[in-house]
């Protein structure tokens, strides 16, 4: 290790790497349905819709993981362990996606996506935390922003218990909340 410490170029391609694994694995547990022609897709509708709000909020973590990273100059030990973390968090989903997928959307299905959906924002709010310790470039991302998410992926969970489409809905929410791209502070003249 040079005196410089760890570049974030290995980090941020293991992290690509897995996080492709992650996706490739999810479109494999889509099943092609029972029935032909339209009622074979409206069969399958339930289970591509998840798996297209899955692969929104992979999406959403892999991009916002590129402009955190982008904020490093050195790779910490605790910055490599809380992106471990992360990636654990993050490769929960295709468990909670396949479950649906299997046993269908119920109120205990959607909890269970909701709970596992609070764990990959807790993740990267670690990650987030060691990064802006020793990080001088603005932050892309606020606090008040994952707060709010985490806090809506909470909220989801006894929504699920009441009523299931409304607990996708306050995921998709924190979907949409993270689809615009960060504010970053305008250079210095």
């Amino acid at each position: 290790m040079s005196k410089k410490g760890l570049s974030p170029t290995r980090l941020e391609a293991f992290s690509d790497g897995v996080i492709a694994v992650i996706i490739t694995i999810m479109v494999l547990e889509l099943k092609v349905p029972g029935a032909d022609g339209l009622a074979g897709l409206r069969a399958a509708l339930p289970a591509v819709f998840l798996y297209l709000l899955t692969f929104v909020q992979i999406g959403i973590y892999w991009v916002n993981h590129h402009y955190l990273v982008d904020e490093v100059e050195t790779v910490t030990h605790g910055i490599l362990w809380a992106n471990l973390v992360f990636l654990f968090c993050l490769s929960l989903f295709p468990f909670a996606t396949d479950w649906i997928g299997i046993k269908g959307l119920s109120s205990f299905t959607t909890a269970l996506y909701a709970a596992v959906s609070i764990f990959p924002g807790l993740g990267y709010m670690a990650l987030w935390i060691q990064i802006r310790r020793q990080s001088v470039a603005p932050a892309h991302a606020s606090w008040g922003k994952q707060i709010a998410s985490v806090s809506l992926y909470l909220a989801a969970i006894p929504v699920a218990w009441v009523r299931p489409a409304a607990s996708l809905a306050l995921i998709g929410i924190v979907a949409v909340l993270w689809l615009l791209p960060p504010k970053r502070a305008a250079p210095p003249e």
